[in-house]
């Protein structure tokens, strides 16, 4: 979850292509999944057909030539070097070359992709160890013959060079019935290493053929040069207004699509990301709410992107691109009044699997109160930071904290392709002295042993220009339980609000069986609106939703918020269908949460706490001279009171 206050900056009304396992898998380390596949419905009949012999180079020149390999199986992977499925399967392809190794089984990695050269296959052998011949297919003839579409896609070699098996290598990454994708902490199904020793024992493959999740190959394409649309005149601007924000070099996304050379290859990924609603990433109805950061595309955007591809993606003429747009380096928020950091030594992040959240407390050590009026997150390590949030801990607590509690005081956070937090002029959070700051951060790993140490810089107000106070209240239920099997289970929380408000932004919260989440303001008046409808919620792609303007929310307005769970085992996510399920702040628990971000008016008590620079000795005083005061009232109003007493009775 990634969470993010109203900014009035006019870049956070354009969307992201915002990546995640965070892309993507959520699952697949954040960043990997919005570019993967369900796979082609329509499939050509490839197990049973023989492989012709073929002679491809690897990167460094060596030719392969199939018909010489002596082996019983033939192992052939289709790879690409930008693909983050592909990225994460090679270490797997590794091992299953050493657990293979004494028999009579032989790898090849093809790289079909036209946008990936001899260097870059080169450095992506290297950097993942790769001891199996890589080669490079130009014009994609070797995957012409072997039907392959997708990246990572494996085929098994029988000793005739009949194919046996194709599809994907396990059962860990993969995609729900409607387009959300999943990550199981380890696969279930070993597909290819099962195929493989059926094919080594001489028996038939029990399930020959499985769909391969990944990246579409990026074939060889004709461009058509009477297209109505290239991408100098029209493509070029609906990246740059929905997708470079992260699709740039050090950005999360795992490869740039800044220049018409760098989107080779994957036109035909990136139109049928669109036409799947997964790119860019919303999840919220249309019909509920209008949001600053609202990053769907238009219907007629899509259609400029579907006929594009169509014409083979021409570039067209360079003399009508637009400006490159300007990326600002160093701090958006101007110089920050303080730079904390998560740490003081970096976290490691593991090449692959699941990394449950990871927790740091850090002691600002600030003399006094502080009111916050801008912040801005940058992950240490962008290619492996998901999300970061960051929760008040109070004073009293110490270093010590549960994590259950942390839920109820939020300060802010960081996701992709978010812009910086700006609150509007008189509107600030509050940081009483003594609070320390948890770090929640959620790693996805690529592929390769990373290191990250995040931080975040502070702007901080005048005490005495706060007008309104922000801060994070809940719609929360923990007292629900998710019976096994359960495919809608509906859980309900409620906010009710005491005074008048502005409501900034809404982030619903559940983990991997969460379905659909709603918020439906209930009014004094009788009357009810639906400010927010997230009919396929998706744990990879928790979205901050922040109104286009901050509404008037009345005192005595309940808010209501509907959580739909799937504890089915038709939801493929899911831990274990078979228990019930109830409140926790584990992956594998469950949480239902409605986040409120508001902003009210500034409370005198806390005008109060806002001088807290001031010596512990006159804090002291002032509060004993108050005291004396008020005592001093209640006595002689209590004299008073005997004197008419006393009056009434003599007369």
């Amino acid at each position: 979850m990634a969470l993010s206050f109203y900014a009035y900056d006019e870049s956070v009304r354009h969307g992201v292509f915002q990546l995640a396992m965070r892309m993507g898998l959520g699952l697949v380390a954040f960043f990997a999944a919005p570019y993967l596949t369900r796979g082609d419905d329509a499939r050509s009949p490839v197990v049973g057909r023989h492989i012709e012999d073929f002679a491809l180079r690897d990167f460094r020149g060596k030719e392969y030539r199939l018909a010489e390999s002596t082996k019983s199986v033939v192992v052939v992977t289709f790879l690409g070097t930008e693909c983050p499925l592909a990225r994460l399967y090679v270490p797997r392809l590794v091992e299953l070359r050493e657990e293979f190794a004494d028999r009579s089984v032989v790898f090849l990695g093809i790289v079909s992709n036209r946008q990936d050269s001899i260097a870059e296959i080169s450095h992506f052998a290297r950097a993942n160890h790769v001891r199996f011949p890589m080669l490079k297919d130009p014009g994609n003839r070797v995957a012409d013959l072997f039907h392959a579409r997708r990246t990572p896609e494996a085929f098994v070699l029988d000793r005739d060079r009949v194919i046996r098996y194709r599809g994907r290598i396990d059962n860990q990454y993969g995609f729900q019935k409607d387009g959300r994708s999943f990550q199981r902490n380890k696969p279930t199904r070993r597909d290819l290493a099962l195929a493989i020793e059926a094919v080594l024992s001489g028996n038939e493959v029990s399930v020959p053929e499985t769909v391969s999740p990944g990246c579409k190959i990026g074939r060889l394409r004709e461009p058509d040069s009477n297209s109505p649309v290239t991408w100098s005149k029209q493509i070029s601007r609906i990246f740059q207004r929905h997708c470079q924000s992260c699709h740039r070099p050090g950005e999360i996304a795992p490869f740039p699509l800044l220049s018409y050379d760098e989107v080779q290859g994957w036109e035909a990924m990136i139109q049928e990301v669109v036409q799947q609603n997964r790119m860019p990433p919303w999840t919220a109805d249309s019909r509920a709410g209008q949001f600053a950061n609202d990053s769907r595309l238009s219907d007629d955007e899509k259609r400029l992107i579907d006929t594009w591809v169509a014409h083979g993606s021409p570039e067209g003429d360079p003399d009508e691109l637009p400006p490159p747009k300007p990326f600002v380096a160093g701090w958006r928020i101007g110089q920050p009044d303080a730079v904390l950091y998560m740490d003081d030594r970096p976290f490691d992040v593991p090449a692959e699997g699941v990394v449950e959240y990871q927790y740091f407390v850090v002691d600002p050590d600030f003399a006094g109160d502080r009111w916050i009026k801008a912040a801005e997150y940058r992950p240490g390590n962008p290619a492996v930071v998901h999300h970061i949030n960051v929760f008040l801990l109070p004073a009293e607590k110490g270093d010590q904290f549960e994590r259950d509690e942390l839920t109820n005081d939020l300060l802010w956070g960081f996701a992709p392709g978010v812009p910086p937090t700006v609150l509007p002029s008189g509107m600030a959070i509050h940081l009483p002295r003594g609070t320390r700051l948890v770090f929640q951060l959620h790693y996805t790993p690529n592929g390769t042993p990373q290191q990250d140490r995040s931080y975040m810089g502070l702007v901080f107000a005048d005490p005495s220009e706060v007008r309104k106070q922000v801060r994070t209240v809940l719609a929360v239920n923990t007292k629900f339980e998710i019976p096994p099997g359960a495919a809608n289970h509906l859980v309900e929380s409620w906010y009710d609000f005491d005074r008048d408000a502005l409501l900034i932004s809404m982030i619903p919260h559940m983990h991997l069986r969460g379905k659909s989440f709603r918020y439906v303001a209930h009014y004094p008046d009788g009357s009810r609106e639906e400010l927010l409808d997230v009919p396929r919620y998706d744990f990879n792609w928790q979205n901050t939703y922040v109104l286009s303007k901050p509404k008037l929310i009345p005192a005595r307005t309940r808010i209501q918020c509907e959580a739909t769970f799937d504890n089915s085992e038709d939801n493929l996510a899911n831990p274990d269908p078979e228990s019930p399920v109830r409140w926790g702040d584990q992956t594998w628990d469950e949480m239902m949460i409605g986040y409120l971000q508001i902003a009210v008016a500034k409370e005198k008590v806390v005008e109060v706490a806002a001088s807290g620079d001031r010596p512990v000795w006159a804090n002291l005083l002032w509060f004993a001279v108050a005291a004396g005061a008020a005592t001093l009232g209640l006595l002689v109003l209590l004299a008073s009171r005997q004197r008419m007493r006393a009056a009434e009775a003599g007369a």
